[in-house]
């Protein structure tokens, strides 16, 4: 987007990737503590400058019962090993991720967790049923989903809740301890850290209106809630208070805003009340994050809407609005949920949409962020298991498997790899996502930034001394300092340069722009453009450029246009060189495969950093 403003550039830093990464592992307030779990001490390394810890918030495995029916048998158990590294059999063939999670999440479905009860268990009442053996045995796709449009899309919007082999809620309580179990045996503070947790998945009129739900610690209920029990968000959230009162620390995080037709970022409420101050306060402290990409499409923001924005056009899963009536509008995609929850802050003196950002898949497979282009084996078993398939099948009557994508991937900074730290980070708001590559980015405001630093080191401690984080409210008096870092993902390209987004509401209008702010190779012009790069990929090896672009890029920015009684957010966007997309790695591994005319090959993968808001006093 062409700006032309002028605007304060104090601070460009380009150093070497490799020494950068050494000394943010040797930083000297590192220390060892013990740190118990079930009755054993493990040794966790306390970072009080806290790590960026790389993992998967959304996964579904056989315990959701439409995983199941496409074919899906991986346990959580198995999930969380193939998280760790372990190699597992996916759609009949060996699989392992290129590299191992921090920490992960199983986010099974919690309105079918007794029906995968029954049907993963031989023996149980109701595992011989005509139901449960269609599901068990759909000898093909088609089969397979006509039997998930019976028993779980017609379920989800508004129909029979549970097939006639469901054997109560003491099946649920049954699968959901199976689930807790398997998320206690893999935790191993330090190194991998597992978070209890499961998907409430209400779709009323076929909206997306899931989120994901996680705890804090091992202190769980014994049921989880699910849209059966309850299909408005404030029901949901008034579990969770209830939750909360019995000592239960939880959170939510909406996933596909892309898919919500409008519902997510509402004017009124399921119950046809208008958004007011206690819905506003009571989303806020139970919805901390936005799910910003998974494998259905990318919910930021699409061209139709933002045509300014040249990166706008990126993994939008156009073809989802070929079903189920779920056209695009403004009103579906996070820039826009943003800037409304903004002006909510002005009317209602709360807002309701302050969220940060995570990543994650929502792989149906059980396979733990294997978001890697050229990793990629689907993640909807039957519908999208081989090249041939995803070049050419639909998903699940959602959309074109082509459009689809790897998903995303969330970092948290923490200062320890343990659950209550991951958690607190996520709380914290104090996350980010990608679309896939282990790119790292700190984002803060304040005063006082130095002009230039030694060290990583210092430069954090500034940060954190003279600001405030990514996730939390700017609280100087005087026009913010915005210090930025962003470090490359070690084996992917180099970045091309860093945006950060503001949105902010101006006589009651809302209103958003980009500031080009740091560029690799001097490309940032006065004017705030920045001259392209050349930097292609090779489009029969898939192999990208290694020698343009910067390993890091650091920059520390002032707002030329800030107004201190304006309320406003920003948020950093990192842009990374391109490289091959799936589609083009299928190709070049599959001769005889070939992707439509239309469907991209070629991608620039990305990071986002949660926004930090702008909120003068009343």
């Amino acid at each position: 987007m062409k700006l032309y403003l002028k605007f304060i550039v104090l601070m460009v830093i380009l150093v070497s990737c490799n020494n950068k990464m050494k000394e943010q592992e040797t930083t000297n307030s590192e220390q060892e503590e013990g740190y118990m779990h079930n009755g054993v001490s493990y040794n966790v390394g306390e970072n009080e400058l806290k790590e960026a810890y790389f993992g998967e918030q959304h996964l579904h495995t056989a315990a959701s019962m439409d995983a199941f029916i496409a074919g899906t048998r991986l346990t959580p158990d198995d999930a969380y090993r193939f998280a760790q590294g372990e190699e597992m059999i996916v759609n009949g063939k060996p699989h392992k991720l290129h590299r191992p999670l921090d920490w992960a999440a199983v986010t099974d479905h919690g309105e079918f967790l007794g029906e995968t009860y029954t049907l993963m268990n031989e023996g149980t009442p109701g595992y011989d049923s005509e139901a449960a053996k269609s599901m068990r045995d759909a000898p093909d796709l088609e089969t397979a989903l006509k039997v998930y449009n019976k028993y779980v899309l017609d379920a989800l919007a508004g129909g029979d809740a549970h097939p006639d082999f469901w054997q109560g809620y003491e099946a649920v309580k049954s699968q959901w301890q199976k689930n807790i179990e398997a998320t206690e045996k893999n935790y191993k503070p330090g190194k991998f850290t597992t978070i209890h947790g499961y998907e409430w998945s209400s779709a009323p009129n076929t909206a997306n209106l899931h989120r994901n739900v996680f705890f804090r610690d091992s202190n769980v209920p014994d049921m989880p809630f699910s849209a059966n029990e309850g299909a408005s968000p404030q029901e949901l959230w008034d579990w969770m208070i209830t939750q909360e009162k019995n000592g239960v620390k939880v959170l939510c995080n909406p996933h596909n805003p892309n898919e919500s037709k409008g519902m997510l970022f509402p004017e009124v409420a399921m119950n046809d009340k208008p958004i007011d101050k206690a819905y506003a306060e009571t989303r806020q402290h139970f919805e901390r994050n936005l799910e910003m990409m998974q494998t259905k499409g990318n919910s930021e923001v699409v061209p139709n809407f933002w045509p300014n924005d040249e990166f706008a056009d990126f993994e939008n899963a156009v073809s989802l609005q070929e079903y189920n009536g779920r056209v695009f509008e403004k009103h579906n995609f996070i820039r826009y949920g943003l800037t409304r929850g903004v002006k909510y802050k002005e009317e209602l003196g709360v807002n309701p949409f302050k969220y940060g950002f995570v990543g994650g898949t929502d792989s149906h497979n059980g396979l733990m962020s294997n978001v890697e282009e050229f990793n990629y084996v689907g993640h909807h078993g039957m519908a999208d298991e081989t090249a041939l398939d995803r070049s050419r099948n639909e998903q699940d009557g959602e959309m074109f498997n082509r459009d689809m994508n790897p998903g995303g991937l969330t970092g948290v900074w923490a200062t320890s790899n343990t659950r209550e730290a991951i958690w607190d980070g996520m709380h914290q708001r104090e996350s980010f996502a990608t679309s896939g590559p282990r790119i790292k980015v700190r984002f803060f405001a304040g005063n006082g930034y130095q002009s230039s630093y030694n060290s990583y080191e210092e430069m954090v401690k500034d940060g954190y001394a003279k600001g405030v984080p990514m996730g939390q409210n700017y609280k100087g008096n005087s026009t913010p300092e915005f210090l930025v870092w962003a470090i490359k993902d070690p084996i992917a390209p180099n970045l091309d340069r860093i945006q950060i987004i503001k949105g902010w509401v101006e006589n009651g209008a809302m209103k958003d722009t980009i500031f080009n702010i740091a560029a690799s190779e001097d490309r940032l012009k006065p004017d705030g453009t920045v001259t392209p790069i050349d930097a292609p990929i090779d489009m029969k090896t898939g192999e990208f450029n290694k020698e343009k672009g910067a390993p890091e890029l650091m920059v520390v920015w002032k707002d030329p246009t800030f107004d201190p009684n304006q309320n406003a957010y920003y948020y950093v966007r990192v842009i990374q060189l391109p490289t091959a997309r799936f589609s083009l790695w299928d190709e070049i591994r599959n001769p005889d495969v070939h992707y439509p005319e239309d469907t991209k090959k070629v991608i620039q993968e990305r990071a986002w950093a949660s926004p930090i808001w702008i909120e003068p006093a009343n």
